[in-house]
């Protein structure tokens, strides 16, 4: 009786999907209820606070679930060990857009010189969300984390700041290609904020998500460490949960393109 239960409701919610004022979807893990939010890690001040009907969510949420606690988990530690200039590691071609894009964002070379390539990626992904009026604090995971805070709710991390770090000492030859890709698609990035910024201020696109609403801006084999394998691995967590409700945020591109979290669990 209680799996006849389970296949009538999924059915009534394909048939009647219920649609919010940000980018979100109802997922149903085994005896839990998960309110899944496509998260921004940094946001405007259009942003901020967060409306009522989320917060609503939150307070009827048995826990809040995350990527990482960012409010409890350290700061991040500088590589071990020092590189050589990047002169000597990247191409010419390379150097000529990093200083390109270090002139617009008004970031001296010279600070990034001996980097991993992974971390001057974050840090030039970083400037041009603030260029672009961005601050962490209106991010929506970190004022989400603030009111779990607030109303004393458990928080569940899905990987952490130690796991995060330790996928991104990871990629292969310093991060090299998550450097290449975020200056290749310089422009795609600007886009995929604004388009996202727009989803959490004026609401998504009527219809529901839909693979290609997010523009890619990984490359296949990026793609496959940051979001797919991430995504398996979050699925065998959820699938664990004890019974309960829970109020989910993670990157908003978690949601969307092939292998997307929502599809695993037949959304």
């Amino acid at each position: 009786m209680t799996l006849l239960w389970q296949r009538l409701e999924k059915l009534w919610r394909y048939l009647h999907p219920v649609s919010y004022p940000w980018p979100a979807v109802d997922l149903r893990v085994n005896d839990c209820r998960i309110h899944l939010t496509g998260s921004i890690h940094m946001g405007t001040r259009d942003m901020y606070p967060l409306s009522e009907p989320l917060l609503k969510q939150l307070r009827a949420a048995d826990a809040l679930i995350v990527e990482a606690d960012i409010l409890s988990s350290p700061s991040l530690p500088p590589p071990a060990d020092a590189r050589p200039p990047l002169q000597e590691r990247f191409s010419a071609t390379l150097n000529a857009e990093l200083e390109k894009r270090c002139a617009e964002c008004e970031l001296p070379v010279s600070t990034l010189d001996t980097l991993p390539a992974w971390q001057i990626a974050l840090i030039l992904q970083s400037r041009q969300a603030q260029r672009l009026g961005l601050r962490p604090e209106y991010g929506i995971d970190y004022q989400l984390l603030q009111a779990a805070k607030t109303l004393n709710k458990p928080v569940i991390e899905l990987e952490g700041a130690g796991t995060q770090l330790e996928m991104l000492t990871r990629l292969p030859e310093d991060g090299i290609d998550l450097l290449t890709d975020s200056l290749q698609h310089w422009h795609t990035n600007a886009r995929l904020l604004q388009t996202m910024i727009s989803w959490w201020v004026e609401g998504p696109p009527r219809g529901g998500l839909t693979n290609d609403l997010l523009p890619s801006s990984f490359g296949h084999s990026l793609n496959d460490v940051l979001i797919k394998k991430r995504n398996a691995e979050w699925q065998q967590k959820l699938i664990r949960l004890p019974p309960g409700r829970y109020l989910m945020a993670v990157g908003a591109l978690h949601l969307y393109g092939d292998d997307n979290l929502p599809a695993m669990f037949g959304r």
